[in-house]
């Protein structure tokens, strides 16, 4: 994400719904871009992958989940990678 006087962040945040619907399901994301009907920057639902997943992580440790079960927020991460 860029960030300047062209190009802020809420430039971006429609792409934030995309990557909420699609975390954990890659596979999926072509079929939704194609849905979608726009030019889509796939290195900002990236981003929004790996940041939602980064700040999630302490509150699903403090609420007795773990993140670091097969499937969840650090698999996303270590996929990314």
């Amino acid at each position: 994400m860029t960030m300047g006087r062209s190009r802020r962040w809420w430039d971006d945040y429609p792409l934030y719904d995309l990557a909420t619907f699609t975390l954990g399901h890659e596979e999926h994301l072509d079929d939704v871009i194609a849905g979608y009907g726009t030019d889509i920057d796939l290195d900002v639902i990236h981003a929004w992958w790996s940041l939602r997943s980064l700040l999630i992580i302490r509150w699903l440790v403090e609420h007795g989940f773990d993140p670091f079960a097969p499937g969840c927020e650090v698999d996303v991460l270590r996929s990314r990678m």
